[in-house]
Parts: structure tokens; C-alpha cells; sequence
């Protein structure tokens, strides 16, 4: 019953000083709507660097060439010995398709990235940030999927077939909106394509339009853009499984040794591991969002003060009150929870608003990115909250539980 009693003195005491009451909750609000927010903004900025690293494709290896190693194929040293080719070539990648050398390895695709193609379609001329010469691995591989027609077959490369596959804004950019490109012919700087297939929309990775693109058999961008003598862009490989990452990026660079040079132990490609990268950059958020987290939790400490500095005034103001309550019976037990149940109503009721702040908050791109409340954030900020009231409100409250009657009631 004693605890009721406080309860409702301790409600009465917050509501007959409303403003006061609503300011020192206000310190508390922002730094629990700040940790859901900042934390928020954190984990949505580490999802937004996933989604870009996964759009990429998943399970990827990326083998691109070293420059400033030597001679190119064929060439000779200044020994006179035949130096190994520096380039990345159909033959590299024939050599990662052996099955028996890279069990690890599901799908290998060249790709060789031709400059400035423009295309022409009746009186609309574009040219897609990227022509890409490839093979029909490459969609899977990097996650591309068909919205109509089809993707070229690995028999259209072996026949330098030329046929074409659109991105949607490259598709826009040259018929139109809404309008399906299979069947139409483009002319490709001198030469007439078909377009087979269109790709489904993709998006951007951040840096640049996925959908901006064409993609070609890789003989007839080398036929008729490139030159076959030309060096490929980079090899991209798909490993079996995300475990089998590592043991495919060792057999990539077994594979490629026996036809590459090493200058000063490092051979003349890298081997991009983009597991690596995604397991980093996962890292590296998790700091980001802790540090941003850490700063906001700063604030909930700055508002656990003002609710200290309240309750004191709060204490030197209902000195004689106090002192009344003791002279009728009232225990040292019953006022510390008086005072200590309004601090903790404060901190809970200020939590409370902060949360809903925060959640509502979290709707809105903050400098460009797409918060996503992560559940344990909100816990953790109330739960805090009713901590640092708990914290703060047992100083005042112990100060006010220790008056002694004569004394409090002879404060003026």
C-alpha cells in the first residue's frame, strides 16, 4: 500500500509541475530518439553496402591484371627468354573451366569492357556507360535476370553471333519508355545487331547505373570493337558455395600461375575475393553504427543529470513536507521511493516519447540513406533510460529519505 502511496505522490509532484516535469523529460526523449535513430542510420547505412556488394553477384571472384610487369604475350625479356603473358586472356579462362583443376569453381566468364559504343536505332543514338563483350555466364554469375526475351547462349560466342542484350535505361534511352526492344535491330557502331533479350531492372550500386548497359558475345566485341589481341577487363568467377570461396580463390591463382609472371613474389594479377570484402565492410559498419551509437547514448547521460539536478530542487522544495511526512509516521523506506519512483517516472515516461520519436524518425532518409531500426536499439535506449533515472534519482532521493524531521520542519 506504501508504494501506491508513492506512486501517487510521485505522479501528483510531475503533473503540478507540468513544464518543468516536461523539460527535464525532453533530455531523456532526445537521447533515447537519438540512439534508435543514429543506430538506425548506422545499420541502414551497412545494409545499403551489402545490397551493393551483393548486386554484384555473390560468391564472386573478380581476377583482374597487374600493369607494369614486363612485356606483353609473346614478347621477350632482355635475357632473350620468352616472357609469360601479362595479359588476361580466353585461354585463362578456358583453363579455369577445368573441372579437374578447380572443383571449387561453378561458372567463369571474361569480360572485356569496349570504349564509347554508340548505338543507333532509327533517329535515337545512345551510348550505354558499358559494352560489355562476355560470356553467357556472366548473368548469373553477376545476378542479372531477363525481364524479356532471352540471354545469348555460349554458342552465339563460339559463332560471333551479333546479337545483344539491353539494360532497361539503355532500352529507354533508345526506343522509349515502355517499349520491349526483342527483335529490333541496332546498329552498334558499324555493324547491325539483334537484340535478344532485355534485362530486368537492377538498379544502382551506388556508383553507377547497373541498367546503363549492353552486353555482347565477348568474340564480337573483340571481332569488331576491341581487337582480339586485346587484354580482358577481368575474369569473373562464381565459387560452388560461399564456404568454398577461399579454396576457389587458391585454385584461381594456382591455375593462372602456370602461364603468368611473378615479379618480387607478386604475380601479375589479383584475385578480388568478394566475400573478403563483404565480410570487411560488414566490420567496418558495426564500428560506424557503435561509435554512432555511443555518441547518441552520450545525450541519455547528459538528460540522467538533468533529471538529478531537478529532483534536488525538488528535494530543497518539499523540504517541510517532507519533514510533515515523517512526523506522522511516514519511514525513511517510504520517502526514498517517493522521490526515487518520480525520478524513474520521468526517465520512463521521457523514454517512452523518445522511442516513438525515434521509430518516427526512422522513417525518413537521413543524408541519403534509408534508416533500418535495428529491435535491440530500442530495447537497449529504454532500458537505459530507466537505468540512468534509476541512477540519478538515488542521490536526491537518498538525500531526502535522510532529513530529520525537527529539521525539515523548520526549513522556510
Amino acid at each position: 500500500m506504501r508504494t501506491k502511496e508513492s506512486i501517487k505522490i510521485a505522479v501528483r509532484a510531475i503533473l503540478g509541475n507540468g513544464l518543468r516535469s516536461a523539460l527535464t523529460m525532453l533530455g531523456i526523449l532526445i537521447g533515447v530518439g537519438a540512439v534508435i535513430m543514429l543506430v538506425a542510420v548506422g545499420n541502414g547505412s551497412s545494409v545499403a553496402v551489402q545490397k551493393q556488394i551483393q548486386s554484384l553477384g555473390t560468391n564472386t571472384l573478380i581476377v583482374n591484371r597487374q600493369g607494369g610487369f614486363g612485356p606483353a604475350a609473346g614478347g621477350r625479356s632482355r635475357t632473350g627468354t620468352i616472357s609469360r603473358t601479362t595479359d588476361l586472356t580466353m585461354k585463362d579462362v578456358a583453363a579455369l573451366r577445368d573441372k579437374g583443376m578447380n572443383p571449387d569453381i561453378k561458372a567463369v566468364a571474361p569480360t572485356l569492357m569496349a570504349q564509347s559504343v554508340t548505338g543507333t536505332y532509327r533517329d535515337a543514338t545512345y551510348s550505354p556507360a558499358q559494352f560489355i563483350g562476355t560470356s553467357a555466364e556472366y548473368a548469373e554469375i553477376r545476378n542479372y535476370k531477363v525481364a524479356s526475351g532471352s540471354f545469348f547462349s555460349n554458342d552465339d560466342v563460339e559463332n560471333h553471333a551479333r546479337v545483344v542484350v539491353l539494360g532497361q535505361t539503355t532500352v529507354t534511352n533508345l526506343f522509349g519508355t515502355g517499349v520491349d526492344p526483342v527483335g529490333a535491330t541496332v546498329k552498334f557502331g558499324n555493324i547491325n545487331m539483334q537484340v535478344v533479350g532485355m534485362l530486368a531492372r537492377k538498379g544502382s550500386n551506388g556508383a553507377q547505373d547497373l541498367d546503363d548497359v549492353a552486353m555482347a558475345p565477348v568474340t564480337i566485341v573483340q571481332d569488331s570493337f576491341s581487337g582480339i589481341s586485346t587484354s580482358l577487363n577481368n575474369i569473373t568467377i562464381e565459387a560452388t558455395s560461399r564456404k568454398a570461396m577461399d579454396l576457389a580463390s587458391s585454385e584461381v591463382t594456382t591455375t593462372l600461375l602456370g602461364t603468368h609472371r611473378i615479379t618480387n613474389g607478386t604475380p601479375d594479377f589479383s584475385v578480388l575475393n568478394q566475400g573478403t570484402l563483404l565480410e570487411t565492410s560488414q566490420s567496418t559498419n558495426r564500428v560506424f553504427t557503435v561509435l554512432l551509437g555511443a555518441v547518441a547514448a552520450i545525450s541519455l547521460f547528459v538528460g540522467g543529470i538533468g533529471v538529478m539536478n531537478i529532483m534536488l530542487v525538488t528535494v530543497t522544495e518539499r523540504t517541510r513536507e517532507i519533514g510533515v511526512r515523517k512526523a506522522i509516521g511516514a519511514t525513511k523506506v517510504d520517502i526514498l521511493t517517493q522521490f526515487l519512483v518520480e525520478a524513474v517516472l520521468l526517465s520512463v515516461l521521457g523514454g517512452l516519447v523518445g522511442v516513438g520519436a525515434g521509430l518516427a524518425g526512422s522513417r525518413f532518409k537521413v543524408v541519403g540513406v534509408t534508416p533500418v531500426v535495428a529491435p535491440y536499439s530500442v530495447f537497449l535506449a529504454f532500458g537505459v533510460a530507466v537505468v540512468v533515472g534509476l541512477f540519478f534519482g538515488i542521490y536526491p532521493a537518498n538525500r531526502a529519505a535522510s532529513l530529520r524531521p525537527i529539521e525539515a520542519l523548520r526549513y522556510e
